[in-house]
């Protein structure tokens, strides 16, 4: 029930936040598609692979529904803070909207990405309920790649389009994870 909340947001997300021609300068590469179509596999791979193979880990442990529960909370409303931060800068492809300035307040003073970490957070809880090792693999890894692509083209938009100011914050802020990485 909870992946489907999460799937209507993030549909509702799409339809209210992406840059469309003429409202700012697109520069997604593809990111937008690659990262939904990662998400997409899978969490479809990981939950089809946990119904036919036995639980690997936790297999017993009934605290684990209710801990992956608070992560998947976290996540979102990590996600759903970043998001609602950003307000109308806020954008589902890798877009630059006329008067944009450089976040440097709330979550974005720990992290440049908080949206994405959240998202990550969601995929983690997700892998952790299967309870299986390769389906927390699949989980993790293939939308992490396809995350890091996402990261690596915002970062050149916006280095492109803020120059230097943006370049002293990245080097002052981490990406994903507060003082780590």
């Amino acid at each position: 029930m909870v992946l489907y909340a999460w799937l209507i947001f993030e549909v509702l997300v799409v339809l209210l936040t992406r840059t469309r021609r003429g409202e700012g300068k697109i520069s997604d590469r593809g990111s937008m598609l690659a990262l939904w179509l990662s998400i997409a596999i899978s969490i479809t791979a990981a939950t089809w692979i946990g119904e036919v193979r036995p639980k690997d880990f936790l297999a017993h442990s009934a605290w684990i529904r209710p801990v992956c529960l608070g992560i998947l909370t976290a996540g979102f409303l990590l996600r759903l803070t970043a998001i609602l931060s950003l307000g109308r800068a806020f954008s589902v492809n890798v877009a630059i909207r006329s008067g944009q300035r450089v976040m440097k307040t709330g979550l974005y003073r720990w992290m440049r990405h908080p949206s994405y970490t959240g998202m990550l957070l969601m995929l983690l809880a997700v892998g952790l309920v299967e309870r299986d090792w390769i389906s927390l693999a699949i989980l993790l890894v293939v939308p992490t790649a396809a995350l890091l692509y996402r990261i690596h083209v915002e970062e050149i938009a916006l280095r492109e389009h803020f120059g230097e100011e943006y370049v002293a914050y990245g080097r002052q802020t981490k990406r994903l994870v507060p003082g780590v990485y």
